[in-house]
C-alpha cells in the first residue's frame, strides 16, 4: 500500500540502479517523481530510467535535469594535490587535460571574465583557490587549504556571473530526449534569467511540446531574478548546494523561505533540494538535524522535498525514502491547517474565491477531502496554493496533467474519462472513491466544479456526505 502524505517527493535514480522491482519499492514507500541527472547519465541511460519507471505506475512523473551554465575542471590523469598557500595556474582550455600544477576548465574565457581577488571553490567547495594575478593566458592562484584537485569537479566563482551560454550541445540532447520521449519536466540548472528558460521553450514550442520546465535556483543571479524566472517557469527547484556556496550559508534559510512564499503567491511548485538525509548514503538512519531539515522545508509550505546522491547511489536508497516519508507523515499533522494567502487575482474571480472557500470549508467542517476535476491541473495548483490539511482528490481529464500533479502539494490525481456534465462528473467520481476505499459512505466531501465549461472554471460547491452526494444525482438525473 502506498504511503499517504501531501509533501511530494523527488528521488534521483541512476542507470546503475533502476530495476523495476526497486523502483517499485521507492514508489510504494512515497516517491511521486523520477528525476535523471544527465551531468552523470548518457542518453541509453535515462532511456532505461524511464522505461522501467513506465512499467512501475502511469502516475510516476519524469523529470530529466540539464546541466546548464556550469563551470568544471577538466579530466587529469592524477588529482593535483595541494597544500595551503601552494600556488595553483587556472587556465580556460575546453578539451585539454588539466597537467602539473596548471587546471584547466571547460570555459575558454574564464581568465578574461575573473577579476582579481575572486575566489574558486572547486569541488562544492572542498577546495578554494584565491586569484592573486594574471599572467598570460593563466589565473595565478594561492590555495587556501589542502585537498586534491580533481576532474570533472564543480568551478564556483561567488559574485561573478560568467558569460556562459544557457544552454550546452549536452543540455540540447537532454531536451530533444525529453521532447521525443514525453518527459513531464526539465529541470534547468544555474537558471540566471528569463532569458535562460526562453531559449528552452522556443525549443519546445517549435516541435510542440508540453514540457514543463523547472528552474533550478542556484547562484545569486537566479535569486535576483525570481520574479521573472517565475513567469516563464513551470516551478523552481531550491538547489541548496551551489547556492551555498555561491552566497554565504547564514543566508540560505532565508533565501530558501522567501522563494516558497514566491512559488505559493504566484501558484507554482516549489521543490527543496541538496543532502537532505546526506548521511543515509552511509547510514541506516538520519542525523536529528536532517530529521529537523525535512521539517522546517514542510513548515515552511514546500511543494516537494527531493533525495540525491542518497537514492542515486547510496547503501540505503530505500530507507532515506521511507524515512523522508514517515517525517512528512508526522510533520504534516502538527503543520498549520491552512495558508491564508491573499485570492489570486484571476481572470474569474468567482472561481479564485470559490477555490479559497473550498479549502476553507474542507479544513473547518472539517471533510474527509476535496474532489475536483480538471483539465488542465490549475485548479488543483490553485488549491493546493492555501496548504489546507485534507487532500484534494483531483480526476483529471488527461494522464500527462496527472503527473504533472506528482509536484503538487496536497494533490492526488487520478485520471478520469472525459464527462458530459457536473452530475455525470459527481456520479461517476464519488462513485470511484467508493470503489477503491479512499471514501465510505458517511465521508463528507467538498466538491468544487464548473456548470459553465471546464474554460470559465469553478461555479459551485457541493459539500455533504458521500450518499447525499450520490442521492441528489440520481434524482436529478
Amino acid at each position: 500500500m502506498k504511503i499517504q502524505k501531501k509533501t511530494k517527493i523527488v528521488a534521483t535514480i541512476s542507470d546503475r540502479n533502476c530495476e523495476v522491482s526497486f523502483l517499485k519499492q521507492l514508489y510504494e514507500a512515497g516517491m511521486n517523481v523520477v528525476r535523471m541527472n544527465t551531468a552523470h547519465q548518457n542518453t541509453e541511460g535515462s532511456l532505461k530510467v524511464i522505461n522501467n519507471v513506465r512499467q512501475v505506475s502511469d502516475r510516476i512523473a519524469l523529470m530529466i535535469d540539464t546541466k546548464g551554465p556550469e563551470v568544471r575542471t577538466n579530466p587529469t590523469e592524477k588529482g593535483l594535490e595541494v597544500k595551503t598557500g601552494d600556488r595553483v595556474y587556472v587556465k580556460g582550455a575546453p578539451g585539454t587535460k588539466s597537467y602539473e600544477n596548471v587546471i584547466c576548465l571547460s570555459y575558454e574565457d574564464i581568465v578574461d571574465e575573473v577579476p582579481l581577488g575572486s575566489r574558486l571553490l572547486i569541488d562544492d567547495g572542498d577546495i578554494e583557490l584565491l586569484v592573486r594575478s594574471k599572467e598570460g593566458d593563466q589565473l595565478v592562484c594561492e590555495a587556501r587549504n589542502p585537498g586534491i584537485i580533481l576532474g570533472r569537479k564543480s568551478v564556483n566563482i561567488p559574485g561573478i556571473d560568467v558569460k556562459l551560454p544557457a544552454l550546452s550541445e549536452k543540455d540540447r540532447v537532454a531536451i530533444q530526449l525529453a521532447i521525443d520521449e514525453d518527459i513531464d519536466f526539465i529541470a534547468h540548472s544555474f537558471v540566471r534569467n528569463k532569458e535562460d528558460l526562453l531559449q528552452i521553450q522556443e525549443i519546445l514550442d517549435r516541435h510542440n511540446s508540453r514540457v514543463k520546465i523547472i528552474a533550478k535556483i542556484e547562484n545569486q543571479s537566479g535569486v535576483d531574478n525570481i520574479d521573472e524566472i517565475l513567469d516563464h517557469s513551470y516551478g523552481i527547484m531550491v538547489a541548496r548546494g551551489d547556492l551555498a556556496i555561491e552566497m554565504p550559508y547564514s543566508k540560505i534559510p532565508g533565501i530558501q523561505k522567501m522563494l516558497i512564499n514566491k512559488c505559493i503567491e504566484k501558484r507554482k511548485p516549489v521543490i527543496i533540494a541538496t543532502q537532505m538525509l546526506h548521511s543515509m548514503i552511509y547510514s541506516p538512519r538520519p542525523t536529528r538535524a536532517e530529521v529537523s531539515d525535512i521539517a522546517n522545508a514542510i513548515y515552511s509550505q514546500t511543494d516537494a522535498i527531493m533525495l540525491s546522491g542518497e537514492t542515486a547511489y547510496g547503501k540505503y536508497p530505500a530507507e532515506s525514502l521511507k524515512t523522508m516519508s514517515v517525517v512528512a507523515c508526522e510533520v504534516e499533522k502538527t503543520k498549520e491547517p491552512f495558508n491564508d494567502i491573499p485570492v489570486e487575482v484571476a481572470k474569474n474571480e468567482v472561481s479564485a474565491f470559490l477555490i479559497k472557500t473550498a479549502v476553507q470549508a474542507a479544513v473547518d467542517l472539517p471533510a474527509r477531502a476535496i474532489l475536483a476535476d480538471t483539465e488542465t491541473g490549475l485548479t488543483i495548483l490553485r488549491l493546493s496554493a492555501y496548504r489546507g490539511n485534507r487532500m484534494i482528490w483531483a480526476k483529471c481529464y488527461d494522464r500527462r496533467v496527472v503527473r504533472e500533479l506528482a509536484l503538487t502539494y496536497g494533490a492526488n490525481a487520478n485520471y478520469m474519462d472525459p464527462v458530459k456534465n457536473s452530475y455525470e462528473f459527481v456520479e461517476r467520481a464519488v462513485n470511484s472513491l467508493l470503489e477503491d476505499g479512499s471514501a465510505k459512505k458517511d465521508s463528507r466531501l467538498v466538491i468544487i466544479a464548473g456548470n459553465f465549461g471546464h474554460s470559465t472554471g469553478a461555479s459551485y460547491i457541493e459539500i455533504g456526505s458521500v450518499n447525499d452526494l450520490l442521492t441528489k444525482v440520481k434524482r436529478t438525473i
